[in-house]
């Protein structure tokens, strides 16, 4: 069974039949539109509404049985997850990627926040940004500023707010400030605080600022990052605060239980990584776990990208960085350069900043397996 229909469930479904398993597959998901990328979202999706027909992963050559329901209870003693339709679904061995949800800042009952993880998220934004005359990004992590960078295309005026530089927990320090100048040259406006925000009016028209003022805007999008589905877990020991502790082989605490995808972090590391690379290899390893066969890789993908402002940015190797890069090839003020960072142990960060370069090439120039 696997509970999840996104990128890591679709994923480990396709891989426990490459790897040989002909017998019946459960998948389990909540999301009216069954599995669908997620990454276009922010990417493509709020652009452009012809995008939404291409987000779709097919099923139908896999021989799944699909719920669409959102599982709420699971007991890992008798094997059995529970949907909100209230039938117990037992499994042999389950594999959890049940993602996570939009973290949100509203005060209880405060209207009129918006958030994107979702395509009808997606769908519902993306009228209010043809429409709207300002708009205020509250988080300027990767999707926060995709969402800009949205904006910036429709030439609505945005302010991006968070206690950080654009980009600064994620890449480091050298790269967002070379993200934040690219943001403020194309007119993003980017305002620091000491402290986190909240959202002013109800329904929601503006941000609270620590010191009192209050910024307004017809539409607020609040980009603060995600917390792991794992609700529906209580009571089983599987899941923390943190969400679902893995080991390199996506094994959990739990027998014949494994996991992968947004909702899971390795022990080993200790934090999640809620990237798309990070959770095809764990559902990959998650698979052949759950068959009783040796992984063919690891639980882990140190590739990112984004697309900020009409630049792409492709990543190999471990984040943040720290420092300038040891190598620059090509110009940052142009838009278009390799970047490598050396470490230590022999590998390196390599950063294509506005240059189209293949993954296996990035990862050949990192010393990454693929």
């Amino acid at each position: 069974m696997v509970v999840g229909a996104s990128i890591a469930g679709v994923t480990a479904v396709r891989e426990l039949r490459a790897l040989g398993h002909r017998g019946a597959i459960t998948m389990i998901g909540a999301d009216p539109h069954g599995s669908y990328a997620r990454p276009p979202l922010s990417k493509a999706v709020l652009k452009d509404a012809t995008a939404d027909a291409t987000l779709g992963y097919r099923l139908d050559d896999l021989g799944v049985t699909s719920v669409c329901s959102a599982a709420v209870a699971a007991d890992v003693d008798w094997r059995t997850v529970v949907t909100a339709e209230g039938d117990p679904i037992s499994y042999d061995a389950l594999i959890i990627a049940s993602g996570a949800e939009a973290r949100r800042i509203a005060a209880p009952g405060q209207r009129g926040e918006f958030v994107l993880r979702t395509l009808d998220d997606a769908r519902t934004l993306r009228p209010r940004l043809d429409t709207a005359t300002s708009v205020i990004v509250v988080g300027a992590g990767f999707l926060g500023m995709e969402v800009a960078s949205a904006c910036v295309a429709r030439g609505v005026p945005v302010t991006v707010i968070d206690v950080d530089p654009p980009l600064h927990t994620v890449l480091g320090s050298f790269l967002s400030a070379v993200i934040s100048a690219h943001a403020e040259d194309q007119g993003v406006r980017i305002v620091r605080t000491t402290e986190f925000v909240t959202l002013a009016g109800d329904p929601v028209s503006g941000v609270a600022l620590p010191g009192g003022d209050v910024l307004t805007a017809d539409l607020v999008v609040t980009c603060a990052g995600d917390i792991p589905n794992t609700s529906w877990l209580a009571g089983t020991g599987v899941a923390d605060r943190g969400g679902i502790g893995i080991d390199d082989a996506c094994m959990t605490t739990a027998p014949d239980v494994y996991a992968a995808g947004d909702v899971a972090y390795l022990r080993a590391a200790g934090r999640r990584a809620p990237f798309w690379s990070n959770a095809v290899a764990q559902a990959k390893v998650a698979a052949a776990s759950a068959l009783g066969l040796q992984p063919a890789g690891v639980a882990h993908d140190d590739y990112f990208w984004t697309d900020i402002l009409g630049i792409p940015i492709k990543v190999i190797g471990p984040l943040p960085v720290a420092g300038p890069p040891t190598g620059v090839e090509g110009s940052l003020a142009d838009g278009s350069a390799m970047l490598v960072w050396r470490h230590g142990a022999g590998g390196a960060t390599v950063v294509a900043y506005g240059v189209r370069k293949s993954i296996a090439a990035l990862r050949g120039l990192a010393g990454s397996p693929s």
